[in-house]
């Protein structure tokens, strides 16, 4: 038997339906809406009448400031609908529903499916309906729900068939295989796809979809970073800046003996760090092949004892998610950042959000086709990047959002995160044969499939309607059962390399544990049946983790999770083969070579020509003082975000050490996060982040722009009060899709040399960094992007806020001397403008 009830907020809690009401009549222009209310829908199967009863005030409501309803209101003035979830589609609210009701009857877990229904009032026409349901119906997440009661919750799955076998393969020709590419939508090219071809005529059989599917996802951009590892040749460079950039760069891979290696974005990007630490900069690095995030060796005051630490930091976008799902997608953007440095077996404490619109306030009706509202896109980004904080418990020291009309091609979603352990809870080993891999956390299902190489593709007008499977859903609360699990001392030292879920699911966090491995795809745990192989290896979550245990270890790690509400489930064995095997229902559906499948594919090589830089000058429109400043405040580059980092808890966890806003009366934004590290006991020592960029310059120049970006970071962080010796850098580049065009490729040669020069300069590296490239819609590319972000640790008492203080304080303008343009600092200069900084804030 179905049970069913509605819930209703009361008036003055109904804080979602006003504000709906608020934006259908203000964005859409229905004025003639003029009530909107806002009703809850569960349906239970599985439980008892009683015991549906005593749930209804504790799970499914609260009796002060919500109306219960066994029955649908009626009224005769209202066009009613419902929206629910995809079939497939994690649904939070009915999950949660469900674990809360099993925690009351400690008995099996419910059936739970929820509904939003909407009343509509006023004359409305059918076009203004429409309308409605346009704006609050998602395609990709969600579609109208029926209001009849149904007969029961269970679905009905379909056995899903053999996994295919792609006959006839190792025999396409070159447009038999560029067909198959378009078919089946994958990310690789044609030389990728013609080197998958030669292996799979090598081993004299044709692949199955799921090799291919696994591979693709190996070899996309988001994992493999292809566009960054290509070589670059036949450098035409026109900028003067930018040609002495490059002509260092040279002399630098000379000085390290790297002449051999192939130039390309990823040697500059990450030559700098290698060249600071052969001067004797760099010296508290932690450096294994395990590491998914920026790691560094400290020294942090425990009860007054000081003891080793890790500290973790790491910058992550999900763009392509956010564009197409702004909840699910925002929400899985911190969580992915998250799950980086908690692989690391780290307690993430505080994190940051940067992100790039174009203009929230055009109204729906000039919305370009194929796309989301922009004012949809801000606001319910920032609500799902904020549950999912809110819910794992972690603190989000400062939000910005910078708009430019280029991010109307794709929207920027960045999330950075930094994180903690005491160094001793960290075991770093190569997995050995006969070691045991065990799946930890949430279950599969088909949300995620596809994230990886999804995010490696443009998008065009039929993005929106058939891309919704590649956002992840994220599930905070079992992220947050991880989190605890892996700050038990016990549990943290049995783990010799932990991966995360994210890109590429089973094949990736798996996949890359060990070189040999056999993986029995029948034991991942489901979300629910119907799942085939290739849906089983591919699909991605922050919530599942995957670790390497000693065989003597299994059992105690898996009672230490299940202490913690955790499934974990051995699902593979590292072997000595020199292969990746998966089988499905007692079939071998994955079978190829470490070798291979670490090639990355076919090697990549493509001409570069930088044009000449411009100049960005900003520019207020009007003829009069007034005007021009009119201008300057209604910018929305300039209004303060103080509304929007509101819907963000700043302090959760009651480490924070700067407030986002500071002064009498909170409205002095901060120029840094800082919070105290997560130790068990009392402590004087934080960690500090900061970041830089500007759209608008680096559309300009994009020398120049990733140069001030990185110099910016700095700057703040310094003016904060930590050190420059101490600090590190890490770049989140998104660029538009480069395709085969000399001249966009030299886009991010030019910000990657210019962030390069900056890191020398300035003394400090970069060691990490993520990137995406492809920030295109039809016609419409994203402005050149590279956001800079700085991180340094250091005593809390340095710390410091940039409001004034007091009547009577002295007011210094400390400024470095400039190069001949008038726009980058003296590198020498820059450096003792920080130094004075830092003893000035020093002597208090």
């Amino acid at each position: 038997m179905v049970s069913r009830i509605y819930v209703e907020k009361k008036p003055g809690f109904d804080v979602e339906a006003q504000q709906l009401l608020h934006e259908l009549r203000t964005i859409l222009g229905i004025e003639r809406l003029e009530n909107l209310r806002l009703l809850n829908r569960y349906d239970v199967e599985g439980i008892t009448e009683e015991l549906f009863a005593t749930c209804t005030p504790t799970v499914f409501s609260e009796p002060q400031s919500d109306t219960i309803y066994a029955e649908l209101p009626e009224d005769a003035n209202a066009m009613v609908f419902g929206v629910e979830f995809l079939p497939g589609q994690f649904d939070q609210r009915a999950d949660s529903a469900s674990e809360c009701i099993q925690l009351i009857s400690q008995g099996e877990r419910p059936e739970v499916r929820s509904a939003k229904i909407y009343f509509l009032e006023g004359n409305l026409t059918s076009e203004d309906v429409d309308a409605i349901k346009r704006y609050v119906i998602n395609p990709v997440e969600a579609r109208e729900a029926t209001l009849e009661l149904p007969a029961t919750l269970k679905m009905e799955f379909p056995t899903p068939d053999p996994v295919e076998v792609v006959e006839g393969f190792i025999d396409l020709d070159a447009a038999g295989l560029e067909a198959f590419i378009a078919k089946r939508g994958l990310a690789m090219d044609l030389a990728d796809i013609q080197f998958c071809q030669q292996y799979f005529a090598s081993e004299k059989r044709n692949p199955t979809i799921t090799e291919i599917k696994m591979i693709d996802t190996y070899w996309s951009d988001h994992c493999r970073h292809t566009t960054f590892e290509t070589e670059l040749e036949n450098m035409q460079i026109d900028d003067e800046k930018v040609r002495a950039a490059f002509d260092q760069y040279m002399r630098m891979r000379t000085d390290l003996d790297r002449d051999a290696k192939p130039v390309s974005l990823m040697d500059m990007g990450t030559i700098g760090a290698k060249w600071l630490k052969s001067k004797g900069i760099l010296t508290n690095l932690d450096e294994s092949e395990e590491i998914n995030a920026c790691t560094v060796k400290v020294k942090v005051d425990v009860d007054g004892e000081e003891q080793d630490w890790l500290y973790l930091f790491k910058n992550e976008t999900h763009n392509h998610p956010t564009e197409i799902e702004p909840f699910g997608g925002a929400a899985t953007c911190v969580g992915g950042a998250i799950r980086d440095p908690l692989s690391g077996r780290s307690y993430v404490y505080q994190s940051m959000r940067v992100t790039g619109a174009a203009d929230p306030l055009v109204p729906v009706a000039e919305t370009l086709p194929g796309k989301l509202p922009q004012r949809k896109l801000v606001t319910t980004a920032a609500a799902g990047f904020s549950s999912y904080g809110n819910q794992i418990g972690l603190a989000t020291g400062q939000v910005n959002e910078l708009y430019h009309p280029g991010y109307a091609a794709k929207r920027m979603e960045i999330g950075a995160v930094v994180g903690a352990t005491p160094a001793a809870d960290v075991r770093r080993e190569t997995p050995a044969p006969e070691d045991v891999v065990v799946l930890l956390g949430g279950r599969t299902g088909r949300d995620g499939i596809g994230g990886a190489t999804g995010s490696s593709k443009a998008h065009n007008l039929e993005s929106i309607e058939t891309c919704g499977a590649e956002v992840q859903k994220g599930n905070a609360p079992v992220e947050r059962k991880i989190q605890r699990l892996f700050r038990n001392s016990e549990a943290s030292r049995m783990i010799k390399r932990c991966n995360d879920f994210g890109a590429g699911g089973v094949s990736v966090a798996i996949g890359e544990l060990a070189d040999s491995l056999e993986i029995d795809l029948d034991r991942v745990p489901k979300k629910y049946e119907g799942l085939d192989g290739t849906e089983l290896a591919i699909s991605e979550s922050q919530e599942r983790m995957a670790v390497a245990l000693a065989p003597e270890d299994v059992d105690r790690f898996i009672e230490l999770a299940h202490a913690e509400n955790l499934e974990a489930t051995p699902v593979a064995v590292v072997t000595d083969s020199g292969r990746v095997r998966m089988t499905w229902r007692g079939d071998t559906i994955v079978d190829v070579s470490r070798e291979f499948l670490a090639s990355n594919g076919a090697p990549k090589h493509m001409n570069v020509h930088v044009e000449e830089g411009g100049s960005y000058i900003p520019d207020w429109p009007g003829n009069t003082f007034a005007e021009r400043l009119n201008a300057v405040v209604t910018d929305l580059n300039v209004a303060s975000n103080k509304g929007l980092v509101e819907r963000f808890d700043s302090t959760i966890g009651a480490a924070t050490v700067l407030m986002p806003f500071g002064g009498k009366h909170q409205l002095t934004p901060s120029m840094a996060m800082a919070a105290k590290f997560p130790v068990d006991g009392e402590t004087t020592t934080c960690s500090g982040m900061a970041w830089g960029f500007n759209p608008y310059l680096s559309e300009a120049n994009q020398f120049d722009g990733a140069y001030l970006a990185v110099i910016e970071s700095l700057a703040k962080l310094v003016a904060a009060g930590f050190k420059r010796e101490n600090a590190y850098y890490s770049f989140q580049e998104y660029f538009e899709r480069l395709r085969e065009e000399p001249t966009r490729w030299g886009k991010p040669v030019a910000s990657v040399l210019g962030a390069l020069m900056a890191q020398i300069d300035t003394e400090v590296g970069s060691i990490g960094g993520k990137d995406s490239m492809s920030g295109s819609f039809e016609q419409l590319d994203v402005p050149p992007t590279l956001v800079s972000f700085a991180t340094a640790c250091g005593p809390v008492d340095r710390v410091t806020s940039p409001e004034f203080k007091g009547a009577g304080n002295r007011v210094l303008f400390i400024s470095p001397a400039y190069q001949e343009d008038g726009l980058l600092p003296d590198a020498e200069g820059f450096r003792e403008a920080c130094d004075l900084v830092e003893r000035l804030i020093g002597s208090g």
